[in-house]
């Protein structure tokens, strides 16, 4: 018997095969799963975002790959898969949030970004002539104090986390956070088990330069530069 993707059901994403799937939101997933990985983690106070920046040329300027971005003050959100896409749905995310503070006079909160980002990925997989997109963000923010960490799924699916991954290495790096996550982790504790997570999905050592590292706490954003990210890289591979 030929594959159902074989008969067809895949040159759409109108159709559903005879099993109920989407094969092209089932593509698109196949395109986070070779994107970066990307790892976040709540602490105490805040949220914090790690990202394999998978710089592969010594003559590539490792400041212009970008993989975390600022929202709003008090949100950021790390990307994996196509980088163009996630530029679009960036671009959405920071409409969305400045629409709402002109709207109600407030910043948004984390969760009520990350469902419209959801709301509008999902209208990519309901109309024939567009495709989905093939990116998954991590959204993390503060809302009261109160820390927030999402995943959007190129479905439009959403899901709160305390700790995850997505992208290449999301498998290895999901292992070592179940096994080592706990609540009312410091901020030092979650970067690092962040940083550790990253390492597990990956066969070369972490440089300064191959890492981005992001903090959302006390309702602001932070990215954190070369020389911080680097102590906390030596601070790993100095105990090992």
């Amino acid at each position: 018997m030929q594959p159902a993707a074989s008969l067809g059901y895949d040159r759409a994403i109108t159709v559903f095969s005879p099993d109920g799937r989407l094969f092209q939101v089932e593509y698109a997933r196949e395109a986070v799963k070779r994107g970066t990985t990307t790892v976040g983690v709540k602490y105490e106070s805040g949220v914090v975002l790690v990202v394999d920046k998978r710089v592969t040329s010594h003559l590539v300027e490792p400041k212009s790959v970008e993989k975390i971005y600022q929202i709003d003050e008090h949100i950021g959100c790390a990307t994996s898969g196509l980088v163009a896409d996630a530029r679009v749905l960036v671009d959405r995310a920071r409409l969305e949030a400045q629409i709402n503070r002109l709207t109600y006079d407030e910043p948004i909160q984390t969760r009520i970004l990350a469902k419209r980002i959801c709301d509008f990925k999902q209208q990519y997989t309901q109309y024939g002539g567009v495709r989905p997109f093939g990116t998954a963000l991590l959204i993390g923010g503060t809302d009261g104090g109160i820390s927030q960490l999402y995943e959007t799924d190129p479905s439009g699916a959403l899901m709160s986390y305390k700790a995850t991954a997505i992208g290449a290495g999301r498998d290895e790096a999901i292992n070592l956070l179940q096994k080592e996550y706990k609540e009312g982790m410091s901020k030092d504790e979650a970067i690092v088990l962040a940083i550790r997570s990253l390492q597990a999905g990956r066969e070369e050592e972490l440089t300064a330069n191959s890492v981005e590292i992001a903090v959302v706490e006390e309702g602001k954003f932070k990215k954190f530069g070369t020389d911080q990210t680097n102590s906390y890289i030596e601070e790993i591979t100095g105990s090992e």
